[in-house]
């Protein structure tokens, strides 16, 4: 697919990914954000995300985005990024009712929602994906390094088995253009406020083995995340330290987010899909890494998960 191509003659053109962005989310939209402003001048374009979180102020654009969601007339062509639409919480009506949409994803789960539609599914991150949609004659260090964010968060700082040689040599390619990788990689990957320090220690604690300790489950309702005051972004990572205990084969972390409703984030080790777990109750994601939201309290949201991990183990 040739971006331009499919946006030549657009007055305006809209971008968004899926709600509570990531890296992957964040940084796709926004180096589609500055591509296609220097090569279409002419055009007005604009990207629609939720607020993400401060670490990725960094990014070029950041201060454009538009977490508000007002009223808009048509787009001429609208970009869904790292998502299928149905996951784009308020902007999901801009994409409904554009003249074209594009649908760009390496979601495994994703079938295609635009009139044009990249999936790769082999490639380990939406960005990894833009990259070989765009001429790199064209990129500049702005593109590159909200590319390379969202490869670092995708691959878990290439360490996932998402990682590919070309994944790396993408990376290399990237870094050229001399930005300061290493404090890239800790500030918006590895660094935490206190506050999300005190919640990861609050959920390890609370952690409990389940399926002969192959799977390991941690819950935080909403009076303990009112009690740190915290929000969605206060919780990334939890999930990945409890993959990463011994023995333990799937990794699952909920949240409350609503009355009887929370959502499951899903980590494993190739014995257990946990796409095909979140596809069930109407989530997706990768292989290895994966979401989706439940209905009911915390204990019967941990019993509809752990028949479906059951089942695979």
């Amino acid at each position: 697919m040739d971006l331009l191509r499919e946006c030549s003659g657009a007055k305006r053109i809209g971008i968004s990914g899926h709600v509570r962005p990531d890296g992957d989310c964040v940084g796709s939209c926004l180096a589609l954000f500055r591509y296609l402003s220097r090569e279409l001048p002419g055009a007005a374009v604009k990207v629609f995300l939720e607020k993400p979180a401060e670490v990725f102020q960094e990014i070029e654009g950041f201060e454009k985005i538009d977490w508000e969601f007002p009223e808009e007339p048509q787009f001429d062509v609208f970009f869904a990024l790292d998502t299928v639409p149905e996951r784009m919480g308020d902007a999901e009506r801009y994409f409904r009712g554009a003249g074209k949409t594009v649908n760009i994803d390496h979601h495994v789960s994703n079938e295609g929602g635009g009139d044009v539609n990249v999936i790769r599914p082999q490639i380990g991150s939406t960005c990894e994906v833009l990259l070989d949609l765009m001429e790199r004659e064209r990129i500049d260090a702005g593109i590159a390094k909200a590319l390379y964010i969202g490869m670092i968060h995708d691959t878990g700082v290439f360490q996932y088995s998402n990682t590919t040689p070309e994944t790396l040599q993408k990376a290399a390619f990237l870094i050229g253009f001399g930005f300061d990788f290493p404090r890239l990689i800790e500030e918006t990957f590895y660094q935490r406020t206190y506050r999300q320090t005190q919640l990861l220690g609050r959920a390890l604690l609370e952690s409990v083995r389940f399926l002969d300790g192959r799977c390991v489950v941690s819950v935080l309702d909403q009076s303990v995340l009112d009690l740190y005051q915290a929000g969605p972004q206060d919780l990334d990572g939890i999930v990945n330290q409890l993959r990463n205990i011994k023995g333990v084969d799937c990794a699952v972390f909920l949240h409350q987010t609503g009355p009887r409703e929370y959502k499951a984030s899903l980590r494993s080790t190739e014995r257990v899909d946990v796409a095909r777990i979140a596809s069930h109750f109407g989530g997706g994601g990768h292989v290895r890494a994966a979401g989706c939201t439940l209905e009911g309290d915390g204990r019967e949201c941990v019993r509809l998960l752990s028949r479906q991990i059951e089942e695979q183990l």
